[in-house]
């Protein structure tokens, strides 16, 4: 059976989470925040103390990570060997870290086979940077959700759970992130060649949702 696979990539700070839930919750399927695992790698390289550089002891660490969505009544809960850890994974250290480890290949094969699961089992939302160019090419829906570098920094600033962090020092590492993440070797940040851009500067996450909802709906 043919599953319903919509993707979503796009710069940190464009608003694809928010958007991501709450398309999934309307049109009925599961969501994945795929940068929510590369962060939960990164967080629990930082807690156990990882030298993720040398990449025999990337491969071990790796191949005892158990990370899992469940569900409770928040919606999607991100595990790490059976603990909630999504209250850890939000802040701009962790953000820093996500976007270097990510571009290690060991890293994205170990992380493409959860999503490669879900993608065979449920209809679902997928979010973030290469779903629909390298994870999902053949996804039936893709969107690139995008934003001023500014707004998307200001945003960033005003839900960031890390106190007394400047909006300039924000608004540098997402300058710095952005570099890094269209720039790197594997798997780069780009809009698939099929995929809908859609800016979200002046437009407020119902006005985002409905847009593609219409996509969906009218494709």
């Amino acid at each position: 059976m043919d599953r319903r696979i919509i993707t979503i990539d796009g710069p940190a700070g464009a608003g694809k989470t928010t958007v991501s839930k709450t398309l999934a919750r309307e049109l009925g399927c599961v969501y994945v925040d795929t940068g929510a695992l590369y962060r939960a790698v990164a967080f629990e390289i930082k807690r156990q103390q990882i030298n993720w550089e040398d990449s025999a002891l990337l491969d071990q660490f790796l191949a005892c990570l158990d990370l899992d969505f469940v569900m409770d009544d928040r919606g999607p809960v991100l595990t790490s060997s059976g603990r909630d850890i999504s209250a850890y994974i939000r802040t701009n250290e962790i953000s820093m870290l996500a976007s270097a480890t990510s571009a290690k290949p060991q890293v994205r094969t170990a992380l493409m086979g959860i999503q490669k699961s879900i993608a065979r089992e449920r209809d679902a939302v997928f979010e973030g940077r290469d779903m629909g160019t390298a994870v999902f090419p053949n996804a039936s829906y893709k969107f690139f959700l995008t934003a001023d570098v500014n707004v998307r920094a200001r945003r960033r600033f005003e839900e960031s759970n890390a106190s007394g962090i400047l909006f300039e020092k924000i608004l540098e590492d997402m300058v710095k992130r952005d570099a890094d993440d269209a720039q790197r070797a594997v798997s780069p940040l780009k809009q698939a060649p099929d995929a809908v851009l859609i800016d979200a500067t002046e437009l407020d996450v119902f006005q985002v949702v409905e847009k593609m909802k219409h996509i969906i709906k009218t494709a």
